[in-house]
């Protein structure tokens, strides 16, 4: 079964607000299996647009991925990121098939 993933593009507005959110969001992402493949670190832009933080987290599925961000638990941490990010978040379901 692929894969489930949150692919996130952030840009953080207020950096100490957001230590909430941070602390907040870890129980929900422990709950459902998450596990961070990219957090931050060094980036560039070579098509596109981008943010200055990009974050990748891996769930065991994609019904994992969805189940934590409608989680309750993960909205009370949404909600501390509000007014401290912007953020575009997709959740996408990882490829399990043939590679080149």
């Amino acid at each position: 079964m692929p894969k489930g993933y949150w692919i996130a593009n952030v840009d953080i507005t207020d950096s100490e607000g957001y230590k909430a959110y941070v602390a907040a969001n870890a129980e929900a992402l422990h709950k459902y299996g998450a596990r961070f493949l990219v957090r931050g670190g060094k980036a560039e832009c070579v098509e596109g647009k981008s943010r200055s933080r990009l974050v990748v987290l891996e769930f065991p599925d994609f019904a994992s991925a969805l189940a934590c961000y409608r989680s309750s638990e993960y909205d009370a941490a949404r909600k501390l990121r509000l007014g401290k990010s912007e953020a575009d978040l997709v959740i996408v379901e990882g490829y399990d098939g043939a590679q080149p």
